[in-house]
């Protein structure tokens, strides 16, 4: 079981920017696929990005491509989530989620999940 750790969320301005972390502790990192996701104000919670166990590999949302940018450092078992020209829309409680080996975007695929941190963005 792998403990997941989110932070960087907080208060930004339309076009600003924010980094958003993901510390993992209990289980093998390296090996496995990492993902961001988000729960939007009386919405579902929905897809952002995702990143390969060697980082070679990255899918990204229509709603965020060009924006924002998802990196891992597998020697600090950490993900982080940079996001640019952001936009109220994008406002919601941001959870990192632990995968398998597959690169995928389904949410019912990440068994592990953090607690989630909030980013509004104001317009």
């Amino acid at each position: 079981q792998v403990q997941l750790v989110e932070s960087g969320g907080g208060l930004v301005q339309a076009g600003g920017s924010l980094t958003l972390s993901c510390a993992a502790s209990g289980r093998t990192f390296s090996s496995y696929t990492m993902g961001w996701f988000r729960q939007g104000p009386g919405k579902e919670r929905e897809f952002v990005a995702v990143i390969s166990w060697s980082a070679k590999s990255t899918i990204y949302a229509d709603s965020v491509k060009g924006r924002f940018t998802i990196s891992r450092v597998n020697a600090r078992n950490t993900v982080f989530l940079q996001m640019n020209s952001l936009k109220p829309e994008d406002t919601a409680v941001y959870y990192c989620a632990q995968g398998g080996v597959r690169l995928t975007t389904t949410p019912a695929d990440f068994g592990s999940w953090g607690q989630g941190t909030q980013v509004t963005v104001s317009s």
